[in-house]
């Protein structure tokens, strides 16, 4: 008789007996899950896994569909492989690179040596369909990572040769489809019979992959436009291909051979020539008075904003901090969110009305006193400051709703200069593996917030979804309002940072839900070579997250 073994499933809290050797999905066939869409993927002792995982000893399982993000990523890795494989069938000599996240989707060049026409994308697609109504299985291999270098070599995918050249690993795994191999840093589906649903289209110059909607996989995603956001992309991943670092494989190489100082240079003197630039556009628009600075969690708003202050200096203006917060209506007033807990993120949390009033009052030459909020006792107070601003004055606001209209509808758009910062990640793992720019923010975050909040990695991990959730709602829609975007990521960043984040994720113990995350995480970073950072310019955006700026926060 097999050996039998204990599962518990998270998803009902209820033990089965299986079979030792049994494959996740023979598994899953076994339990009596209600409630669940069709499963990707699944947390082994809290660590995710693809569906042809075996287990063979006593393990907590959960389930997990398109509703999880996790479950999400493993469908759009399984759906980029069939495009790959696509591709490859339909033009052997060319290849796809997936260059950004935009327009709620995935933008991709295909450089066809011609013009995209509306045929290829077609083409393109009948193909993918062909191979999913197969139902073809992702077939796993593991080997010498010299075999796969070797493999990899002869099939022309020079990106996945440098990264795996530059691991320093004895084995590494790769999936086969029919002919096809390629390599995801992640879970597949088991078989192409699983993806159910998803598009491409033309888009610009490339092609623009579309998945399901993670709050509803029935649908995709909606199709919003995000032309800035793609410009910004596309700029630094031209200027990235100028100097021969397009991907991870190509800074552990460049890291490897000595130009870490070399690398830190050019990465600041670019962000310090594009910061120079937004203060001269805005010199070069006199009627301007107010700067409203927005962008998401762990984007660098705040040093940007006092960088962007010296340039402004620079350019004979004065500068003034306008606080956000300080504008809070009385806690009782503050509405409140689902679960009926006050919702602080909300553009309703603010005093619009007196907010703008005063805005307008400075405007027009008079002079205000400044409100404070009391954190303590929830309430607005007078702080005794007065304000009146000199003809050379210019207001800098930072905050969460800068680009929302909302915040100041009346007041003219001629007066305001409009920016979104965030941490853009262009750089990627190699062409078909793009970094997320979220995890990018989040590793800034985690490290942050163990040096100047006290809160280990397990709480900022535990805290994440929600303030992406406040992102989604209050920041992300307004993206496009913005007159300029500002891209904060450093070229060489993940591998300064990776020494003081690795040791904080190895802190969050296995028995938590958020050890996944902090499992993921781990796995990304040892992709990266670490990099000595110590020429680090202390008024560099990122020291706002290491420490040892010389700017006061």
């Amino acid at each position: 008789m097999q050996e039998q073994i204990t599962i518990h499933c998270v998803n009902n809290n209820r033990p089965i007996k299986v079979e030792a050797g049994s494959t996740l999905e023979e598994i899953y066939r076994q339990t009596s899950i209600e409630g669940l869409g069709d499963i990707a993927a699944a947390r082994v002792n809290n660590v995710v896994k693809g569906l042809d995982f075996i287990v063979y000893t006593n393990k907590d399982v959960e389930f997990l569909d398109l509703h999880s993000p996790s479950g999400l990523r493993t469908y759009t890795r399984s759906l980029f492989f069939i495009l790959g494989y696509a591709i490859k069938k339909l033009f052997p000599d060319k290849d796809f690179c997936m260059e950004a996240p935009v327009s709620n989707g995935y933008y991709c060049r295909l450089d066809l040596g011609r013009p995209l026409e509306d045929e290829d994308i077609a083409n393109i697609r009948r193909c993918m369909d062909e191979v999913i109504s197969k139902d073809l299985p992702f077939q796993r291999t593991v080997c010498h990572t010299e075999d796969a270098i070797k493999l990899f070599k002869s099939k022309g995918m020079e990106s996945k040769v440098r990264l795996l050249g530059s691991l320093q690993t004895l084995y590494s795994s790769y999936h086969t489809l029919e002919d096809y191999s390629d390599y995801y840093y992640g879970a597949l589906l088991p078989r192409t019979g699983k993806i159910h649903l998803y598009d491409i289209m033309r888009y610009h110059d490339g092609v623009l992959v579309r998945v399901p909607d993670g709050n509803n996989p029935l649908v995709l995603k909606p199709l919003i436009k995000q032309n800035k956001m793609l410009d910004i992309f596309r700029e630094h991943q031209r200027w990235q291909k100028i100097i021969g670092l397009r991907t991870i494989g190509d800074l552990n190489a460049a890291s490897s051979n000595g130009y870490t100082s070399d690398l830190i240079n050019i990465a600041e003197a670019l962000q310090e020539k594009k910061i120079c630039q937004i203060a001269e556009e805005i010199q070069h628009r006199p009627e301007v008075r107010l700067v409203l600075i927005s962008g998401p969690s762990s984007s660098g708003k705040t040093t940007f904003s006092k960088r962007l202050a010296i340039q402004l200096m620079v350019c004979g203006y004065h500068p003034v901090a306008f606080s956000m917060d300080d504008y809070f209506v009385d806690r009782v007033k503050t509405p409140r969110d689902a679960k009926g807990e006050y919702d602080f993120e909300s553009i309703d949390a603010l005093n619009l009305s007196r907010l703008e009033h005063d805005l307008q009052e400075l405007f027009a030459g008079h002079e205000i006193e400044l409100p404070k909020y009391n954190f303590q006792t929830g309430k607005s107070e007078m702080s005794g400051k007065k304000l009146r601003l000199d003809q050379r004055a210019i207001i800098i606001m930072e905050g969460i709703h800068g680009l929302n209209p909302k915040l100041t509808e009346n007041i003219s758009d001629l007066l305001k200069y409009k920016i979104y910062v965030s941490a853009l990640t262009t750089i990627l793992l190699d062409d078909h593996n793009y970094i997320p720019t979220t995890d990018n923010r989040l590793l800034r975050r985690i490290v942050r917030d163990y040096k100047y909040r006290g809160y280990s990695a397990l709480d900022t991990i535990k805290r994440w979804p929600s303030v992406t959730a406040g992102e989604q709602k209050w920041i992300f829609p307004y993206q496009e309002n913005a007159d300029i975007m500002f891209n904060s990521a450093l070229l060489f960043e993940l591998a300064g940072l990776r020494n003081q984040a690795l040791p904080l994720l190895e802190m969050v113990p296995e028995n938590v839900p958020e050890h996944s995350e902090a499992y993921r995480l781990k796995k990304f970073l040892q992709y990266i070579q670490p990099m000595q950072i110590d020429d680090l310019p202390p008024t560099s955006l990122l020291r706002e997250f290491l420490g040892g700026s010389s700017f006061h926060y």
